[in-house]
Order: structure tokens, then C-alpha cells, then sequence
């Protein structure tokens, strides 16, 4: 009678590699299916493999090796959770900017972008921040004052002053602006000339003050002798001008988050002005964008620090109520 020959793949098979990758307390040893178990005298048992498996790995005793094993399986655990909340937590760092559906175009920017504005030591709109901050220490006018002879530590003065321009001056019965403020107290308290509209000196200043209220929410008022500037800013907003027969409200209202070329077209939210943006390279002022803005549409704009972009400025502001203040904000 002829001899069935024995297939080698019908024996028992020790997997000692893959044993040492499970946990220590799921079945290691175990033996891949289809032949006998091995002869006790090749020491292929169950006491065996451990001792072989703690000789490979270094370890003590049973316990030891498994309570090692167990804490690396635990470390592994904590490590990859951890990853995963960083993950999780930079994927939503940009809704900081958010408050219901108002967005601010901190949302709408790169990565790269987004990375430079919260950089200090990186974004450019700090060096602006140096200089205001020279201006508000030194001397000028016949008055022989500063800004901080009047007002001391700028971080406890002027915290919270942003987020409330522009607002509603008794004194001259109309609404002014920040740089508007800034110029008033030059020329009433310190007896020296205002800074031009858009000036560096202004746009440092500026720039400086609103820095203080720094992630604090935009909460401009709206009512009482402010509501007829801000009818008459809301009805600016929704005017169609220039060639392009545009409204403001066409493009960050009803177009928002949609293309416009290369560019993503924003809510128009000013919380972070002044800005540096790179199509300027400079810094800027909200009515600057206004101006720009106009410009794009083929309109004539209003001069800086006019009636009319002070009243759009107000009503853009309010759009934006709730948004933190970003200033020096990083834009396109």
C-alpha cells in the first residue's frame, strides 16, 4: 500500500511573534489549527512560552511581565486620546470667532493665515501695537501731556473702549469713531494737531487702544440718540452703487462664504480693524475697506472719517455684536 504523504502545512505551527503582540491575558501559545499538538519534549508548552516569552522581553515573573504590558497598552491608550482631543481641539479653534450665524473673516481664512494672526511674535500688525504704544507715552502739544498722563495704564484704561465705538457724542450731537475720539482729546486736552485720517501715527494709536480689548465681544448701542445714525448706516448697507449696481448686502449677506475668483467672499465683519492685509501690504483702517469696497463696485467713495462710513461703521458693528475683538486681525 503506498504512503499518504505528509503535507507540511498540516502541522502544528507556533506563532511566538504573534503571541507577543496581544495583550498578555488573550490566549498566548495558542497553536494554528489542523495538526497535533506538539511533543512535550520540544518544551512547546504553555510554561514554556512564557518562559520563553520573558527571556525575549526581558521581564521578571508572570505578574511582572503582564503588569509591564498592561501599562504600555495603557500609555498607548492615553497617547493616542490625547491626540485625538488636539486634533479635535484645532479642527474648532477657528468657531472661537463665531456667535450664532455671524462669522468673523478670521473663519474664512487659510490655515497659514490663521496661524500668522495668532502668532504675536509673527504677525505684523504688532509692530503697529509697538509704535501706539510709544505715542501714548510721549509729550506732545502745548499742554505738555501724553495720552498716558491722562489715562495712566493703557491695559486698564482703555480695556473694553474698542468694543464700544463707534458711539454717541453729546458734546458735538453726532456719532464719532475711535480715531475720531483720539484726535478730540489731542486737540481739547493735549493742545496738539490731529493726526490725518489713515496716518501711520493715527492707524499706530489706533491700532494700540483696541488692543487692550483684545477678545472681548463688540457691544456697540444702537438705540436712544444713536438710532437715527444707525438708519441711516443700515440704509447706506443696503443702497446699490456704482456701475456694478452692488449693494454691501449683495456680497456678505447673500453670497457670503461663496467665491468671488480666488477669493471667499466674507460677512464683511470689522471686529478685527485696524488690519494688516497683504493686498496692501500696511496696515488699515475700517474705512479704508469701506472706501476699497466702494471702489471695487465701480462707485465713488466718501472721504475717510466722513458722516457716512462713520453711520456704516456703526451698523456694520452691530452686525458683528458679540464678536470677539481681534485687533490686529491678518487678512488678505
Amino acid at each position: 500500500m503506498p504512503l499518504k504523504p505528509r503535507l507540511p502545512w498540516r502541522r502544528a505551527t507556533l506563532v511566538p511573534a504573534l503571541s507577543l503582540l496581544l495583550p498578555p491575558w488573550q490566549g498566548q501559545g495558542r497553536l494554528i489549527k489542523g495538526g497535533p499538538a506538539p511533543t512535550p519534549s520540544r518544551g512547546t508548552g504553555l510554561t514554556a512560552l512564557r518562559r520563553r516569552r520573558r527571556a525575549k522581553v526581558g521581564m521578571g515573573g508572570s505578574r511582572a511581565g503582564q503588569g509591564t504590558l498592561r501599562s504600555l497598552w495603557r500609555l498607548s491608550a492615553c497617547v493616542c486620546v490625547a491626540l485625538l482631543a488636539l486634533a479635535i481641539a484645532g479642527a474648532g479653534e477657528s468657531w472661537r470667532y463665531s456667535v450664532e450665524e455671524r462669522r468673523s473673516g478670521y473663519t474664512y481664512l487659510s490655515e497659514e493665515n490663521q496661524r500668522l494672526q495668532d502668532d504675536d511674535f509673527a504677525n505684523p500688525g504688532l509692530l503697529w501695537v509697538e509704535r501706539g504704544h510709544e505715542l501714548w507715552q510721549q509729550i506732545d502739544g502745548t499742554a505738555g501731556t501724553s495720552c498716558a498722563g491722562c489715562h495712566g495704564d493703557a491695559a486698564t484704561s482703555m480695556r473694553g473702549v474698542r468694543t464700544r465705538y463707534p458711539h454717541f457724542d453729546p458734546q458735538k450731537g453726532q456719532l464719532i469713531n475711535l480715531e475720531q475720539q483720539i484726535n478730540r482729546c489731542r486737540a481739547e486736552r493735549m493742545h496738539a494737531p490731529s493726526y490725518p485720517y489713515e496716518s501711520d501715527a493715527l492707524l499706530a494709536l489706533t491700532t494700540f487702544v483696541a488692543f487692550q480689548s483684545r477678545g472681548l465681544p463688540i457691544d456697540v448701542r444702537i438705540d436712544g440718540p444713536a438710532q437715527p445714525f444707525f438708519a441711516a448706516g443700515k440704509a447706506l448697507y443696503e443702497q446699490r452703487r456704482g456701475q456694478l449696481d452692488l449693494a454691501c448686502t449683495h456680497c456678505h449677506d447673500r453670497y457670503a462664504g461663496q467665491r468671488l475668483r480666488g477669493d471667499v467672499i466674507s460677512q464683511g465683519q470689522i471686529n478685527g480693524f485696524p488690519i494688516y492685509r497683504h493686498t496692501w501690504q500696511t496696515l488699515g483702517s475700517t474705512h479704508r475697506m469701506f472706501a476699497w469696497c466702494n471702489t471695487s463696485v465701480r462707485s465713488e467713495p466718501y472721504p475717510l472719517g466722513s458722516d457716512e462710513y462713520v453711520n456704516l461703521e456703526l451698523f456694520v458693528a452691530w452686525r458683528g455684536r458679540g464678536l470677539p475683538v481681534e485687533t490686529p486681525a491678518v487678512r488678505r
